[in-house]
């Protein structure tokens, strides 16, 4: 791999590796990037990731080859402090709100010595807190150069530091944020680089066509009237009737939310027509003219003072932008692109591109580079197809002319891991399916001592799932059950890793969505994977939905090349969480018959890594006390 990146460095072009779990795959692209004196942007997936690169990956390849080499770490605005903005805050959160008042106390004193203002460094801040959006700036709000902490702004000395750096350590997201930045005309966040990488890259497409697509949220709308009313009583109190006009902003938000009826929270709404599948035409043009016309009277309250504060002119800019989104939304969707409506807690309506492959060829790819020199675009991950070509990542992308490169990985699955599928298992459809997982999961977590990790495909088995073995356990105390929810992400990876040191008793997980991929848990803190059913893309979901007509209208089938593929890698993502060094071994169990007993579930098998099959409830058993026999006779792998 590592002789690969070299080579695409040194020609120019595009290369797009699949690397195994224990390849190695950082040190792979890390040392040729740091050894061809490039100036490097290095994009990942997550924030944890990007602290886990910067802090300690790339410290010990710069120490060990003795390289020159002077890197940065730069974020999106959401995870710096603004300055400007706590200090709105301070004025703003009421004495009442206590829990609200103690994080914001929290962060301003850790303001005072602060060196960069990334919130990652605060210790105890719960990142779901209502704080957070409070002392932190978007686009949208953001004074820019005006501001009157602009020479102390976080944000803005994380830039100067990446521009000024040989190796920027960023997320997709923020990738995705300074493309769409340039097209808009205003100064790109990034430093123009020749090589760009990008590791965790089986995300790139989703990430992408959030960015590429139209968005309007109810949110956007009530944080433009709290901020609204928020600056005008402070910097232009009696100007104007700042209530009257952000209550205007905020019942039309609320109007709107309401339009939609009783609409299941988390329900995606399809929107074809003038207004989304089974909410009234009517009710929906007049909310969506109650958002403009809410827009145009703050507009009006705020050109009259614009010239007393820098907020005020953002401010309006801001409202400009919400108004010109809501006018879109009341045409027809581009071309190309599917329109939907998101129900929950505040009410999202997305125009989404289907993929990224026409925004990477025209707007990517064709990106100028050092004068005389060809562009570098690596992009790898453990997971990006189930064929030769990884058709699965390259074509959404636009990347079929890519050169492509397989390199497995070197762990002995046979060996080290066995897969069950249990025979008599209800079909995921039956009612009782996931009572069955339940029963199955606490069976052999009660065998284990916990050092178990349950995947469920839908909040609503999450949901069952997590309360049965709650209930189970909840009197014995042989297991500690955590359920994704009830504590934040980091708490709950955190205590599982710490298994049953120091007289705690083992964990099982349950959790979905984010924990089937980026979840570490070497050793044997983690030897039991639980897969409830088949990771299928949700067919009801309108992106889903238009992808799967497209492929129907070229004469392809939408089953074979699309659904099938998707679980294929999902199912890939989970597995992985299993096998994480040389020395694990583990079991995973896919509580889903149709993986045995479809002929699409070989294609799905052949996308694992090559486990032994556990053919019987009796080899399931014996595989599970071997394991409990290796933790207590062998030596520890953690």
């Amino acid at each position: 791999m590592a002789a690969a990146v070299a080579q695409t460095i040194e020609s120019g072009g595009v290369l797009v590796v699949e690397a195994g779990t224990g390849v190695g795959k950082t040190f792979s692209y890390l040392v040729p990037a740091l050894l061809s004196g490039e100036r490097v942007l290095l994009s990942t997936a997550t924030k944890a990731l990007q602290d886990q690169l910067f802090g300690r990956d790339l410290p010990a390849l710069v120490a060990a080859l003795g390289v020159p080499v002077k890197a940065a770490l730069l974020k999106g605005r959401g995870s710096y402090l603004c300055l400007h903005r706590m200090e709105l805050a301070q004025q703003d959160v009421a004495h009442g709100q206590r829990t609200a008042a103690r994080a914001l106390a929290a962060v301003v004193s850790w303001a005072q010595h602060t060196r960069t203002g990334d919130l990652a460094e605060l210790e105890g801040l719960d990142e779901r807190s209502p704080v957070i959006p409070l002392v932190t700036s978007t686009r949208e709000n953001c004074l820019g150069a005006v501001c009157p902490k602009f020479r102390a702004c976080h944000v803005n000395l994380a830039r100067r530091e990446a521009l000024a750096a040989d190796i920027v350590v960023i997320n997709h997201h923020l990738f995705f944020a300074d493309l769409a930045v340039r097209e808009s005309g205003m100064a790109e966040l990034l430093p123009t680089a020749r090589l760009v990488i990008f590791d965790e890259a089986h995300q790139f497409n989703e990430i992408g066509v959030q960015f590429l697509g139209l968005q309007l949220t109810t949110g956007q709308l009530l944080d433009l009237a709290r901020d609204l009313l928020a600056a005008g009583l402070q910097l232009a109190r009696g100007l104007a009737d700042w209530s009257l006009l952000a209550s205007g902003v905020e019942r039309a938000a609320r109007d709107l939310r309401l339009a939609v009826g009783r609409a299941d929270p988390g329900a995606k709404l399809r929107w074809t027509g003038a207004s989304p599948f089974g909410v009234n035409e009517a009710t929906w043009q007049a909310a969506l003219a109650d958002v403009r016309q809410a827009c145009a009277a703050a507009m009006a309250g705020l050109t009259a003072v614009s010239e007393l504060a820098p907020d005020f002119v953002r401010l309006h800019e801001r409202t400009a932008e919400l108004a010109a989104r809501a006018d879109k939304f009341f045409g027809a969707a581009r071309e190309g692109s599917v329109r939907w409506v998101d129900v929950g807690s505040q009410l999202r309506l997305v125009e989404s591109p289907l993929d990224i492959a026409e925004a990477v060829q025209t707007r990517l790819l064709t990106q100028p580079g050092e004068p005389g020199t060809a562009r570098t675009w690596i992009f790898t991950s453990a997971t990006l197809g189930h064929d030769e070509r990884l058709r699965w990542f390259t074509e959404p992308c636009g990347l079929t002319e890519a050169r492509v490169e397989r390199v497995a990985s070197p762990f002995d699955f046979a060996q080290q891991a066995g897969i069950y599928v249990p025979p008599g298992m209800p079909r995921p459809n039956d009612p009782s399916h996931s009572d069955q997982v339940a029963i199955l999961a606490g069976d052999s977590a009660e065998r284990l001592g916990g050092r178990t990790l349950v995947l469920t495909t839908t909040l609503r088995a999450l949901r069952v799932i997590g309360e049965a073995l709650t209930a189970r356990f909840r009197e014995q105390g042989t297991v500690e059950v955590l359920v994704q929810g009830q504590l934040p992400k980091r708490k709950l990876m955190e205590r599982f890793r710490e298994g049953d040191r120091n007289g705690q008793p083992g964990c099982v997980l349950v959790a979905s969505a984010t924990f089937w991929e980026g979840f570490d848990a070497p050793g044997e803190v983690l030897q039991l994977v639980v897969i409830d059913k088949l990771p299928f893309p949700p067919p009801n979901d309108p992106l889903v939905e238009a992808r799967a007509a497209r492929l129907e209208a070229g004469g392809r089938s939408p089953f074979m090349e699309y659904f099938v593929p998707e679980a294929a890698v999902a199912l890939k993502q989970g597995a992985g969480r299993l096998i994480r060094r040389e020395t694990d071994r583990g079991v995973l169990v896919v509580c889903d018959p149709r993986l045995t007993g479809m002929s699409y579930g070989r294609r799905l098998i052949a996308a694992l890594p090559t486990m032994r099959r556990l053919s019987t409830h009796g080899d399931y058993l014996a595989a599970l006390d071997a394991l409990t026999r290796s933790s207590t006779t062998g030596p520890s792998s953690t």
